[in-house]
């Protein structure tokens, strides 16, 4: 008789998820921009010049050296041969690699050189060296 009327005490079968969506992405968005925020990089002190121009491109790779003289690949830990390899990867990937060098001013010049020449050997010719811009 009444086939489309439903009794006031009738029971759902489906649950509302929507808001705990909205949760789950809230949540995910704050998790991605705290992990992006944290990693800042391997912090050195940098040597000072007068006159610097900014470097930053798509795609570039940072080696940092440090005062010890430890090697990092965008943050990561590497010796001289694991360096060039992963270079070379880079590069295979994108002929026209941009490479950023940040040492440490109190870094061992040896360890520099080192690091120039991987570059000059996989014939990376866009290399920047970073630097504190002093006030004039």
């Amino acid at each position: 008789m009444s086939e489309g009327v439903k009794e006031e005490n009738q029971l759902y079968d489906e649950i509302n998820i929507t808001p705990m969506l909205d949760l789950a992405y809230v949540l995910l968005v704050i998790f991605i921009i705290m992990t992006t925020a944290s990693v800042q990089g391997v912090k050195v002190e940098t040597p000072q010049t007068v006159n610097s121009a900014a470097l930053a491109k798509p795609q570039m790779r940072a080696i940092t050296i440090t005062s010890d003289g430890a090697v990092y690949l965008d943050a990561y830990p590497v010796d001289m041969a694991t360096l060039e390899q992963r270079l070379a990867e880079y590069k295979s990937g994108n002929p026209e690699l941009p490479v950023v060098l940040k040492g440490d001013a109190a870094a061992h010049y040896e360890k520099v050189s080192e690091v120039l020449e991987i570059c000059k050997k996989l014939d990376i010719t866009e290399v920047g060296l970073v630097t504190k811009k002093v006030a004039e």
